[in-house]
C-alpha cells in the first residue's frame, strides 16, 4: 500500500460516521478517492430510498480525502463549502462515491464528486458535488 493510501486508510478508520453508514474505502490514490456504502433501511428516507444526508456524507468524505492526497505534509483538511445536485432518487443495493481533485492550491483544493447507485451490474448517477476543501496546519 502506498503512503498516500495508508494515510487515507488510517484516517478513514477513525471516522465514526463512515462506520455508522457501513461505508468502506475502495480506492485511495493521488487525486482520487472512492467510498462505497451498502443500502440499509436505517439510512432510508420516508419513501424507501437512501436519504440525501447519507449520499452527501459519503461524497463529501470522498472529496475531502481526495484533497488530503494533495495536501502538504503536516496538514489536514476540512470542507469549507460544497454544492450538491441530487439527480434522481438514490435507489440501489450499493452506492459508490468518487471524489477527484480538480485543482490543488496552497490553501484551497477544489474537488468534484459523483455518487453512483448500483443494482446488480447496472448503475445510475444519482448525485454530483463540487467542494472546496481547506488545508489546515496540525
Amino acid at each position: 500500500m502506498s503512503d498516500i493510501a495508508q494515510r487515507i486508510a488510517d484516517s478513514f478508520q477513525k471516522q465514526g460516521l463512515m462506520a455508522t453508514l457501513g461505508a468502506e474505502l475502495l480506492l485511495a490514490q493521488e487525486g482520487e478517492v472512492q467510498i462505497a456504502m451498502p443500502f440499509s433501511k436505517h439510512l432510508s428516507q420516508q419513501q424507501g430510498f437512501i436519504h440525501a444526508g447519507a449520499v452527501t456524507s459519503i461524497v463529501d468524505s470522498a472529496c475531502g480525502y481526495a484533497a488530503l492526497t494533495k495536501a502538504p505534509a503536516g496538514c489536514e483538511v476540512v470542507t469549507a463549502e460544497f454544492k450538491i445536485n441530487l439527480l434522481r432518487p438514490a435507489i440501489g443495493d450499493r452506492f459508490v462515491a468518487i471524489g477527484k481533485v480538480t485543482n490543488a492550491g496552497k490553501m484551497l483544493t477544489v474537488c468534484t464528486g459523483e455518487v453512483h447507485a448500483y443494482t446488480g451490474d447496472s448503475s445510475k448517477l444519482v448525485a454530483l458535488m463540487q467542494a472546496t476543501i481547506v488545508n489546515v496546519k496540525l
